[in-house]
């Protein structure tokens, strides 16, 4: 498949480590010059020497994407960077586990804030210029929960789902302006994000991680857990010239794991 990515620039959330690393490298293999954030300085420094070292370009600007504050401050340097960002791919750890009635007003704001205002005051900060060159694409990275909600996760459950409602609209304003604006609902994937789930439940159930995590993939058809490279490739697809026609759809990448139709 020509991507045809070789003269873009994406800018990648959650650089430092699982999905978000997978994304980039996948990315920069197809010539996409890539920048790196999240908050692990040290862990994108690695990443993108790996990068350098294999002939691809690849830049760091740290920051915490719950801090929204920040956020047009981000895009403006990611910008600065390369002269343009082409793609922006929304990426941010899943708020915390927790009992339906657990949670705090203050946990819901800092949930929102970091789950769907950093991938709104970002996309709002670069999707002009992008409408303006006649190309972009912008892919937020969410869950299967949007679409089945997830035992002991309604933060997630509730909050991400907004970010589909919300992205959705906005693929309608902007298709004729050659930007398109997807979603990818990641199934059980191994991540450090899934492992800390993993160990939530083994604590509460008094199991070990190894028991949850085979019960999880048990319940997925393929019966395994998908790894970030799948889901990176997901996001190439979107990202390239080929899913031009493509937009506003949320991808299951999951392993067969929603019931729905």
């Amino acid at each position: 498949m020509d991507t045809h990515l070789e003269n873009r620039t994406a800018l990648v959330c959650g650089a430092s480590r699982g999905i978000g690393a997978a994304a980039a490298r996948a990315l920069a293999s197809e010539g996409a010059a890539v920048i790196l954030t999240a908050r692990n300085r040290p862990a994108l420094k690695e990443l993108a020497e790996e990068l350098d070292s294999q002939g691809a370009r690849a830049a760091v600007l740290p920051c915490d994407l719950s801090r929204t504050d920040r956020l047009a401050e981000l895009a403006d340097k990611a910008v600065d960077v390369y002269g343009n960002v082409d793609i922006l791919i929304n990426n941010t750890g899943g708020p915390p586990a927790g009992g339906n009635l657990s949670f705090t007003a203050e946990q819901w704001r800092q949930a929102f804030q970091g789950t769907f205002l950093s991938a709104e005051v970002l996309t709002r900060r670069l999707l002009p210029a992008m409408a303006e060159s006649g190309w972009g694409r912008i892919i937020n990275l969410t869950s299967v929960s949007v679409r089945q909600p997830v035992e002991s996760l309604i933060l997630s459950n509730s909050i991400r789902a907004a970010v589909i409602g919300w992205s959705k609209t906005l693929s309608r304003e902007f298709a004729s302006r050659g930007v398109t604006i997807n979603n990818i609902a990641t199934g059980y994937t191994l991540t450090a994000r899934i492992e800390e789930l993993a160990a939530a439940r083994a604590r509460e159930r008094k199991v070990s991680i190894e028991e949850v995590l085979a019960e999880m993939a048990a319940a997925i058809p393929m019966q395994r857990l998908a790894s970030p490279e799948e889901i990176a490739q997901a996001v190439v697809y979107l990202a390239s010239d080929q899913a031009g026609y493509v937009t506003g759809v949320t991808l299951p990448v999951d392993g067969g794991y929603i019931l729905g139709l």
